[in-house]
């Protein structure tokens, strides 16, 4: 039964044809040859990032929300893809950040980036509320970062300052949209 199991599973043609052809083998080869040449990652020196407060963002004071502009300074295409890692910048020394909880929204797809191209991605906090220092409805102090560190998958860490301020954050939270070729 073990071995029938196994057999089942490798098997992508129709369920319960032992023995039948697998489409995936005359097919492959012709869908191989049309598709185009892979462009590659994007190398982490091949991109410059800045960041701003987003338009559209939760009510109260801090960030709330941010918007990572990431610019292709190399001379050839490249591709970012996926959603990005946050992190709070640690005084200069990378053992010193403080990684933030990831939740992701929306769909990733790669994006293809031209020489001096861009993409971007939209960071969402835990809003600190109230004045001065602020306060966290969950109880918990709030976190002020002046730059924070965004990883991208395959295309290496950045890190990023505001040109509008500090990121302020409760909970250690942050929602991520994937890298998109769409200004959010």
């Amino acid at each position: 039964m073990g071995a029938t199991e196994a057999e089942g599973v490798g098997a992508p043609g129709a369920p319960g044809a032992p023995g039948a052809p697998t489409p995936s083998a005359s097919v492959a080869p012709t869908s191989s040859a049309s598709v185009p040449a892979a462009v590659a990652a994007c190398a982490a020196k091949s991109l410059k990032a800045s960041a701003w407060q987003a338009a559209e963002r939760p009510v109260g004071t801090g960030t709330g929300a941010a918007i990572v502009e990431f610019v292709n300074v190399s001379g050839k295409a490249c591709v970012l893809k996926g959603y990005p890692s946050v992190a709070g910048a640690g005084n200069g020394s990378p053992e010193h950040n403080s990684p933030l909880a990831v939740t992701t929204t929306g769909s990733a797809a790669p994006v293809t980036v031209a020489p001096g191209g861009k993409a971007w991605t939209k960071l969402t906090f835990v809003q600190v509320h109230g004045e001065a220092d602020g306060y966290c409805k969950s109880g918990a102090v709030p976190s002020v970062y002046p730059t924070v560190v965004v990883g991208l998958p395959g295309s290496g860490s950045h890190q990023v300052a505001l040109n509008d301020g500090q990121f302020a954050e409760c909970d250690n939270t942050v929602t991520v949209t994937a890298v998109s070729a769409v200004k959010p």
